[in-house]
């Protein structure tokens, strides 16, 4: 396995599937009016993804599933619950999202991911530390392909 850190926006990577923090909430998504990483989703791939999540049923905090990913070039989007009910993550939590997440991926054959910096913002986790803790579990995970950590940066001019 081959794993990066990168600046820029998870939504521009060149990659076959990326993951979409979520909280445990169960409110439907469109009562929480989807923010960060979710948020952007909606906004550039419709909501065609969240749609087909909601006909799933509620994750357990760490537990990941796919859907489609809309408008999106990618062949899938990962859902994964690592934020709990009180919008807060937790060492475990990010750990078992990313261990269910690149579970998924390989058992779905895709090459590359990317994963956002889980459980940071929203979450209250310190970004260096969620990065730390994503790339100490990608390394033991048996995913064949390429991993991506993404620190946001917006690419927008001022």
């Amino acid at each position: 396995m081959e794993t990066q850190v990168v600046e820029g926006d998870l939504l521009d990577q060149p990659v076959n599937v990326i993951v979409n923090p979520l909280n445990r909430n169960v409110l439907p998504w469109w009562l929480l009016l989807p923010q960060g990483v979710s948020g952007a989703i909606l906004r550039r791939a419709g909501s065609t993804p969240f749609r087909e999540l909601a006909r799933q049923e509620p994750l357990a905090l760490g537990q990941a599933t796919s859907t489609t990913a809309g408008r999106l070039h990618f062949k899938a989007i990962i859902h994964v619950a690592s934020i709990n009910l009180l919008w807060r993550s937790s060492p475990e939590s990010i750990q078992h999202s990313v261990r269910s997440a690149l579970r998924l991926a390989e058992e779905a054959g895709y090459q590359s991911i990317a994963i956002p910096l889980l459980g940071a913002g929203t979450g209250g986790f310190k970004a260096d530390a969620a990065q730390e803790l994503i790339l100490a579990e990608a390394s033991r995970s048996a995913f064949s392909g390429t991993v991506t950590v993404v620190r946001f940066a917006s690419t927008a001019s001022p």
